[in-house]
């Protein structure tokens, strides 16, 4: 059983399972429900699991390492070049068995339960501030069309908007009044909803000891550091600070051939959601140095960037900073230490 794998296409009701005997073969082929697809591996002999990362796919990992298998899971967007002709749940089999084989498609380690119920937190928390700048969003369009503008920033946009619906002396059309205080319950219902999930966030960070190392580096909060390992995971699987950020699209993307090297913009690979909100500690941590008058020596070395390069660009930098530093400090398990600056 040493060279067998089992290739799984993953689905909601029917499963197709291949199992290769050597590489290039597909031997047996099988197609379970889902009821038959635990008692079947739980009857194999351990062996590696190739599998989709994909919906369901953390579960099933878990499940089948319960088993004594080994579970690999394969990024779907490279095993898509070795599906050949018409896709099939035979064909990402076979394409699954294919991709395995080439030692350049790193894994996706099997995420904890702990890691999923912080996952799904900040996804279900990232809806909810999505679906609330829509309605401030569409409030403020709605005012805009009589002639009604409100300076920029949800901070004070729901009072004043209160104001205008219940003075009744406002220019706001009564048509209207009811239809804005609608939106602006929904605003407050999903605020409320948001805070809770980051109660829930705080009750897990607690149980956490890496989050409260991540807190202790500059623009890491209680939301990076639990998205960092939530979605992360094992920050071990990175061999360097340099693997780290360009996992998460922080590092050039490169166009090269020959002796002619080309280095372009950030490559933004990755999950979205981490380095946005690392773009955003990057922010804090310029505003904070310009307001302290003796910055430390990352700070000092921000605002330089910032005056040489500008704002956006000095955020982007600072962030790829800000990643290398995280892979630095959750490795070694010492929580981040300031130094002063250097005199001149």
């Amino acid at each position: 059983m040493k060279n067998t794998a089992i290739a799984i296409d993953l689905a909601k009701s029917v499963f197709e399972v291949g199992i290769s005997d050597r590489p290039g073969h597909v031997a047996e082929s099988y197609r379970l429900t889902r009821a038959d697809l635990g008692p079947f591996m739980a009857k194999r002999q351990a062996t590696t699991v190739v599998m989709e990362a994909c919906s369901s796919a953390h579960y099933w990992g878990r499940a089948f390492q319960g088993y004594g298998h080994e579970v690999k899971l394969l990024p779907a967007i490279y095993v898509r070049p070795y599906v050949r002709r018409n896709k099939t749940d035979r064909t990402d089999v076979k394409g699954m068995l294919e991709a395995w084989r080439n030692s350049d498609i790193v894994p996706v380690p099997v995420k904890t339960e702990s890691q999923q119920q912080l996952t799904a937190l900040h996804r279900v928390r990232s809806g909810w501030m999505e679906a609330r700048t829509k309605r401030l969003n569409a409030a403020r369009g709605l005012l805009r069309e009589f002639g009604m503008i409100f300076p920029l920033g949800p901070a004070l946009l729901v009072g004043r908007i209160d104001a205008l619906v219940v003075d009744p002396d406002s220019a706001l059309p009564l048509a209207l009044r009811e239809l804005l205080r609608q939106l602006m319950m929904e605003v407050g219902e999903l605020e409320t909803r948001v805070r809770q999930v980051e109660q829930q966030l705080k009750a897990l960070a607690a149980e956490t000891p890496v989050v409260a190392r991540l807190i202790t580096i500059p623009g890491i909060g209680l939301l990076t550091a639990t998205a960092l390992v939530g979605f992360v995971g094992d920050v071990e699987r990175f061999p360097s600070c340099r693997h780290f950020a360009s996992y998460l699209g922080l590092t050039p993307s490169e166009h090269s051939s020959g002796s002619r090297r080309r280095l372009g913009r950030i490559s933004k690979q990755g999950d979205v959601y981490l380095r946005t909100l690392l773009i955003h500690g990057a922010r804090s941590v310029l505003v904070s140095a310009r307001s302290k008058t003796d910055p430390d020596r990352f700070q000092m070395w921000a605002l330089q960037l910032q005056r040489q390069y500008g704002y956006n660009k000095a955020s982007v930098a600072v962030a790829n900073k800000l990643a290398r530093i995280v892979w630095a400090v959750w490795k070694s398990g010492r929580c981040f230490e300031s130094r002063p600056q250097i005199p001149t």
